[in-house]
């Protein structure tokens, strides 16, 4: 059951990497997308790191242990998502066509899932991590509602990797998962 808090994880994290895509070389875009970049990468590392704690106590933690790595992962991914908001806030409006749209769009979504990865954390918090059924039960509900999560709103990252500006960000190194391993469940 953890095992699928995990794999529902590596699904968010796969999420941020919707930031790339395909389209022309401009250098207003390319700016752009830099500027955007350079400011998310920090982020993006901070959202790896969290998932690696999961990752490492998720096969034979102790449920304190356990419950204690969840919710200080699910609150530094909801900080990152919160910051990589602001960072696309800041940037501007993207100069391809439809940009307000779309940074608009990017940015209601990245709230929305910082503040349904703080309800996660909350939720952790809650569990009673003395009755060992209990906590197995609680986290398998975790695990489901971060798999809503990670649905969250994928069509406004789907659109801002689209066109110009998800060609410009693909090229940029901040826009590069760090250090990217993929969960496993041991």
């Amino acid at each position: 059951m953890n095992k699928k808090l995990v794999t529902a994880l590596s699904g968010g994290a796969a999420l941020l990497m919707a930031l790339s895509g395909c389209g022309d070389d401009d250098n207003e875009v390319n700016d752009y997308a830099k500027k955007v970049c350079d400011e998310v990468q920090p982020q993006l590392k901070k959202i790896t790191d969290a998932n690696k704690s999961i990752t490492s106590t998720a096969a034979d933690g102790k449920p304190a242990d356990i419950k204690k790595a969840d919710s200080a992962a699910f609150q530094q991914i909801s900080g990152a998502y919160a910051a990589m908001s602001d960072s696309v806030e800041n940037a501007g409006v993207p100069p391809v066509d439809g940009g307000e749209k779309i940074q608009t769009d990017a940015v209601k979504e990245l709230d929305a899932t910082s503040k349904a990865y703080a309800e996660l954390k909350k939720s952790v918090d809650r569990l009673d991590t003395k009755d060992q059924a209990k906590f197995a039960e609680g986290l398998k509900g975790v695990a489901e509602d971060l798999d809503e999560v990670n649905k969250v709103g994928d069509d406004a990252i789907k659109k801002l990797q689209s066109g110009e500006i998800g060609a410009a960000m693909s090229k940029q190194p901040g826009c590069q998962r760090p250090g990217a391993a993929t969960p496993t469940t041991s």
